[in-house]
């Protein structure tokens, strides 16, 4: 098969050093912020390694949650020629080009209509526009084609529990191995903007399987740990692609995680004003979902104070950056405000961001601060880009070594 798993194209870690992870939060349009950060990290390895190169040529795993699913399957979704369809630097434009068509805003007397009786009686969206532009986009590409394995959580709400689509476990489980298309609509079906989406696959085997699908944030907005846990898998099952990695080993990997912001700073929500909140004022409140923006940031800094404890106590700080803005206000907040103002201020945000200096968590009190080195965003992801281009030119040293002489 022309594009079969990555191990057959990537070398694995097994010729190296380190496991290398990208883990994508969700976030809307907001994935523009992602987008600018990511065509960042691929000119900073372009600058060493050639122009040619993707990121997709340097990560063991490429992890997505919802915006975070439609960027990973961007990365790794293979072209004729079985390189990345997209670079990096197509996912700003590609966002600018139809998110305002994916969450199209309301024009004329429309516009001053109230929202609430709509979100009553339907989804914010129909959600066509997204279905239809990702069947296109990604066509019939399954899950096992990905450059690089990809791992994206979703929730199956029949069944009220997470589903995890990994291309590790689509090799094992036929069931698991469908369209790239139907996982991103699925991560991307958030409860009272887009309706759920069902599918069902008929795998290898004749078996047919269903799924009934809400969007990933629901499991893990950050799916950082969710990338982890996929790893740890194949280590825990002897996968020879994993070499002599240790089930606990996580100071043997590299992860970049790359949010999509928050208005944390903004305290826009407080238990004085929700204290006669119902359920309606829960779900709706001056254009926002409270309970959703509640869930998303909890799992998404539950999820990054885990990642700082265990990389602080294996004393591996420097191999794991997490990038993020906790200061957005007004529309930039927004996940579907996809006026064409809003989306540029976006682009702007993403390139502030790269300029920030780099924060920690602080383990203690959960609070975001800079890191007493005065470095930004932007440098150490070329620190990282540096260790990345070593890695892959370790594997591929090896890999010839062995290929000429085999006994070793």
């Amino acid at each position: 098969m022309a594009n079969d798993s990555s191990c057959k194209r990537n070398k694995p870690p097994s010729c190296g050093s380190l496991v290398t992870i990208l883990s994508l939060d969700g976030g809307g349009i907001r994935g523009i912020i992602s987008g600018v950060i990511l065509a960042c990290l691929e000119k900073q390895l372009q600058e060493i390694d050639g122009e040619d190169v993707r990121l997709a040529d340097y990560f063991d795993v490429v992890a997505g949650t919802s915006t975070g699913g439609l960027i990973t399957a961007m990365l790794t979704v293979p072209d004729a020629s079985g390189r990345p369809h997209f670079a990096a630097k197509d996912i700003v434009p590609f966002y600018l080009e139809h998110c305002p068509k994916i969450f199209p805003q309301p024009e004329g007397l429309a516009a001053l209509l109230p929202k609430l009786p709509k979100l009553l009686s339907g989804p914010k969206y129909d959600g066509k526009y997204l279905r239809s532009l990702l069947s296109n986009l990604l066509g019939e590409t399954k899950l096992h084609q990905t450059i690089t394995n990809v791992v994206i959580p979703t929730f199956d709400m029949k069944k009220l529990q997470p589903a995890i689509f990994s291309s590790y476990q689509a090799l094992f489980d036929p069931s698991l191995d469908v369209k790239l298309s139907d996982i991103c609509i699925g991560t991307s079906a958030a409860p009272t903007f887009f309706p759920p989406y069902y599918f069902s696959n008929v795998d290898s085997q004749g078996k047919t399987s269903e799924f009934h699908l809400v969007d990933g944030g629901v499991t893990a907005s950050n799916p950082t740990l969710v990338a982890m846990t996929a790893v740890t898998k194949q280590i825990v099952k002897n996968n020879p692609d994993m070499g002599k990695l240790k089930p606990l080993g996580y100071d043997k990997f590299l992860v970049i995680s790359i949010g999509t912001g928050s208005t944390k700073k903004v305290e826009k929500y407080s238990a004085k004003k929700a204290a006669k909140w119902g359920i309606i004022s829960w779900l709706y409140d001056d254009g926002s979902t409270p309970i959703l923006d509640i869930t998303m940031e909890s799992s998404r800094d539950m999820i990054h104070f885990h990642s700082s404890v265990l990389f602080k106590a294996l004393q591996s700080e420097d191999k794991y950056l997490r990038i993020d803005d906790d200061t957005l206000d007004g529309d930039a907040g927004s996940t579907d405000l996809a006026t064409k103002s809003n989306l540029e201020n976006l682009v702007k945000i993403g390139e502030k961001v790269l300029k920030n200096r780099v924060v920690h968590m602080n383990i203690d009190t959960g609070a975001y601060e800079p890191i007493p080195e005065n470095v930004t965003n932007e440098e150490e992801l070329k620190r990282f880009a540096k260790i990345l281009s070593e890695e892959r030119k370790l594997r591929r040293m090896r890999s010839e070594t062995v290929t000429k002489d085999p006994s070793n």
